[in-house]
């Protein structure tokens, strides 16, 4: 297939994607057409993490460090802002359209012959572990989709597993109480695996300890982080792991919580090579790591923010980096856009958006999201004041914009569906 085919196969076997609908849960399919690949995902180690947030910066530190230690690596991740060939990267660097067409044309094949009809995700996920295993990569980070026990990525033995926290999200598919999410995720653990263990609550914790791993790392007694600075453009950590403290690391993500999730990769990447890391690898490899849409600085008078935090312990933790670490002369302005699924009110209080001088609420581009108007009447009802809702996500960034002087902070989130239709957009914009 060349792209465009590809990116029509896709959407045709759209799902979870487009409609937050997941039918039969199972990796019955996924397995089927694995199997007649020869079990690519078995082609070299992998580390699987799940968690209700971080996941994806996690990923990312742990690439960025077995890159830096000499290892190619494989890594997938979803969802993607703004081009499906995010979620598949070798060092770093994305699938190229012909590869990807290459392989979503291998995987159609393979599922007309094996009689099965994948979903979007389970296309996907069998693309990168056959792509991973034609590049013979050394090791392969692969990040859980939703949940973890029948998360397509689940058909995966890998060596060590990773959970960065349980909050309450996907609570249709594994509730109500966090003792289910936390079983649910338990099940990406594997006899005689290692498990890095970032969830601190005894009662979740006794879950994972009795998945089934070889050796359990915990937070606070394995791993911690010992200290976690504001720093120019991220932050500035000292990190403890079972081996080795590690001293004035500098990480340019914003947020306290990354501090955690670099601890939580930095744990990872030892029990991997199961010895500590040189000193200046973690220094580069953590200097080198780039998160778009996770807290990103797009541009500064006005200081331009975007970020993907899609569910209420995403959003707390959102705000809470806007509030503490940010401090503009000027007002506050919040670009916001929600998914089916989600409660409009939470999400807002979570986000404290009655502390905001201004809500200007949008339909994210997805049959998904909800309408701005509905979103607005939340607002309203939770004590904004001035609030406005525009059906496009970049009607309401250009709103935003109008409304903004070079003192304000414009803050743009709510969904990775908004963050990937507003960054493209809010680039060009500012850019001129």
């Amino acid at each position: 297939m060349d792209i465009a085919a590809a990116l029509a196969y896709l959407a045709d076997h759209s799902n979870y994607d487009d409609t937050g609908r997941i039918t039969s849960p199972s990796t019955e399919r996924i397995e089927r057409l694995v199997g007649l690949m020869g079990d690519p995902q078995r082609a070299a180690p992998a580390i699987h993490i799940t968690g209700t947030n971080g996941k994806g910066s996690t990923a990312q530190i742990l690439t960025r460090l077995l890159v830096t230690q000499g290892l190619s690596v494989g890594t997938f991740s979803s969802p993607h802002l703004e081009r499906v060939n995010e979620r598949l990267s070798r060092n770093g660097e994305p699938i190229t359209d012909d590869e990807l067409g290459e392989q979503i044309g291998a995987v159609a094949d393979l599922a007309m012959l094996a009689g099965v009809e994948p979903s979007y995700f389970e296309i996907v996920t069998a693309a990168a572990f056959r792509w991973f295993a034609d590049i013979a990569v050394d090791v392969m980070v692969v990040e859980v989709g939703l949940l973890g026990r029948w998360d397509a990525t689940n058909v995966l033995d890998a060596a060590v597993a990773v959970v960065t926290n349980v909050g309450f999200d996907h609570l249709e598919y594994a509730g109500p109480t966090l003792a289910d999410v936390a079983a649910e995720k338990a099940g990406i653990v594997k006899p005689g695996s290692t498990l890095i263990l970032g969830e601190t609550d005894p009662e979740l914790a006794a879950i994972f300890r009795a998945a089934g791993a070889e050796r359990v790392i915990e937070r606070g007694m394995g791993f911690d982080v010992l200290e976690n600075q504001l720093a120019l453009g991220g932050r500035v950590l000292s990190l403890r792991t079972p081996s080795t403290i590690y001293s004035d690391l500098y990480l340019p993500l914003h947020g306290r919580y990354q501090g955690e999730n670099a601890s939580v990769a930095l744990t990872a990447a030892e029990a991997f090579f199961d010895a500590p890391l040189a000193q200046d690898v973690v220094e580069e490899a953590f200097a080198a790591v780039k998160m778009p849409g996770r807290f990103e600085v797009l541009g500064h008078q006005p200081l331009v923010i975007v970020d993907g935090a899609h569910n209420p312990p995403g959003a707390d933790s959102c705000a809470a980096v806007l509030f503490d670490d940010f401090d503009p002369v000027g007002k506050k302005l919040l670009v916001v856009g929600f998914l089916a699924g989600r409660d409009p009110t939470t999400m807002l209080e979570a986000l404290r958006a009655d502390e905001m001088d201004a809500v200007i609420c949008c339909t994210p581009g997805t049959s998904r999201g909800i309408p701005a108007a509905e979103v607005a009447r939340a607002a309203r009802a939770i004590g904004c004041d001035d609030v406005a809702a525009l059906d496009g996500v970049a009607d309401a960034c250009d709103a935003a914009l109008v409304r903004a002087t070079a003192e304000d902070l414009l803050l743009v989130t709510g969904s990775l569906y908004v963050v990937g239709h507003a960054r493209p957009h809010l680039l060009k914009v500012l850019r001129g």
